[in-house]
């Protein structure tokens, strides 16, 4: 169980640190910058990378929702959860340290900018409302856990599961960061919540409670569908 903890931590702390780093430093950059779809791609290629080269010790959840919707599945006992989701949470925020030690050596750096944390209404990135991000997050967590399921159900095609859920990851972020500035994780929402403060820690509520809500849901639907 150690190194299952181990590696959910620094699977978590990988994708805090390359998916909201890609945020924080490089999609602002004029001219060069990587935009939007650049931050979806690397959280997406951070999932992808950390899932093949820990996937076979922990399983590769990095994600409280992810960890609650493979129990309801029943493809984890319950027993594992509370473990998974400490390490997941403390592993997002080393996360965040880091890509704070690394953004502060910037002279005009500062976290007002929000430092990559969830928001809605007026910390939506493109004002939506609490009503918006909350069906946002639940269905787009919903279907990442059918998603994630099903690639690695039984009779999947073996080896390509990792990619997938990347993919899917990627795909979540292009249609949901200018509504919440996507989370789907409330580990890596509450890494970057803690370093922003304020609106961010009064927000972080809905990105704790709509990850889980949808990674049920997600796993009900899956478990409708499937053969076992």
């Amino acid at each position: 169980m150690i190194k299952k903890l181990g590696a959910e931590f620094f699977g978590t702390f990988w994708l805090v640190l390359g998916g909201c780093g890609s945020a924080v430093l490089a999609a602002g950059v004029p001219e060069l910058g990587i935009g939007f779809a650049g931050v979806a791609l690397a959280f997406g290629l951070t999932v992808l990378t950390m899932a093949y080269a820990v996937g076979h010790i922990s399983g590769a959840h990095f994600n409280p929702a992810v960890t609650v919707g493979l129990a309801t599945a029943g493809r984890v006992g319950w027993n594992t959860v509370p473990g998974y989701v400490v390490a997941q949470v403390l592993g997002g925020t080393f996360g965040a340290l880091v890509l704070y030690l690394i953004a502060s050596g910037k002279a005009d750096f500062s976290t007002a900018g929000g430092f990559a944390s969830n928001g809605y209404g007026e910390h939506s990135p493109g004002g939506y409302s609490l009503l918006a991000a909350l069906i946002c997050e639940v269905v787009l967590t919903a279907m990442f856990l059918v998603v994630i399921l099903g690639v690695t159900h039984k009779n999947a095609p073996a080896g390509f599961a990792p990619l997938a859920i990347g993919l899917a990851l990627t795909l979540i972020h292009l249609i949901s960061i200018p509504v919440t500035n996507t989370s789907v994780n409330p580990a890596r929402s509450t890494a970057v919540a803690l370093f922003t403060g304020g609106w961010a820690i009064q927000q972080l509520w809905l990105f704790w409670l709509a990850p889980v809500v949808g990674g049920v849901i997600g796993a009900l639907v899956h478990k409708f569908l499937s053969e076992d």
